[in-house]
């Protein structure tokens, strides 16, 4: 007996350029690597306590010179020391974590009296400043969308500079000691600003 039953022919098979295949092989690759290392930073995250030393400035104490420039109908900023006290608590923490998880260890080289640095650097508004604007950079320049120079103009253009002028040895952290031994932390004097223009 035969079988007399009718099928559906199968479906044709999707075809790809072999050209697109590169790019979406390369931008799954990319996908991948950045999900590892987001499961390497959550993996951390969830089985190291958070280091003694570095205690974050309560909400209320944040930086809000610049937010008082901000209109109420102006865009948001991006800028950390425009934020508000909660919407900045929250990104100092943020920038903590790449701070303590990736830019110190890969970048932090030795600490020295001609490149100083502050284990306290969260309350050197300067610091916060450049590490965060360095971080957003960083954000930027390595997504899958920056291509793959992203990286390199990241070195280039933002991590050299931001460097040069957070570790000189006039720089933010110039009057912390940098020997272990005996710890010191002191933010540098600023200028008072000016409450009232002379007529």
């Amino acid at each position: 007996m035969s079988d007399t039953s009718t099928t559906a022919p199968d479906p044709e098979p999707f075809r790809v350029p072999d050209g697109d295949l590169d790019d979406l092989a390369s931008t799954l690759a990319k996908t991948m690597a950045e999900v590892r290392q987001h499961g390497v930073i959550l993996d951390r995250l969830g089985s190291e306590p958070a280091p003694a030393s570095v205690e974050l400035p309560p909400p209320d104490s944040a930086p809000s010179a610049l937010a008082d420039f901000a209109q109420e109908d102006a865009p948001a900023s991006v800028f950390i020391l425009a934020l508000g006290a909660e919407a900045y608590a929250i990104e100092i923490a943020a920038l903590s974590d790449w701070v303590n998880y990736l830019f110190l260890p890969v970048y932090g080289r030795e600490i020295s009296t001609s490149r100083p640095w502050c284990e306290q650097w969260h309350e050197h508004p300067e610091a916060v400043a450049r590490l965060h604007a360095l971080w957003l950079a960083w954000q930027q320049l390595t997504d899958a969308e920056a291509g793959l120079s992203g990286p390199s103009m990241w070195h280039r253009d933002h991590l050299d500079q931001t460097l040069v002028h957070l570790r000189a040895p006039d720089g933010p952290f110039a009057a912390c000691t940098t020997s272990p031994t005996r710890p010191n932390h002191r933010v540098l004097a600023t200028p008072a600003p000016q409450s009232e223009v002379a007529a």
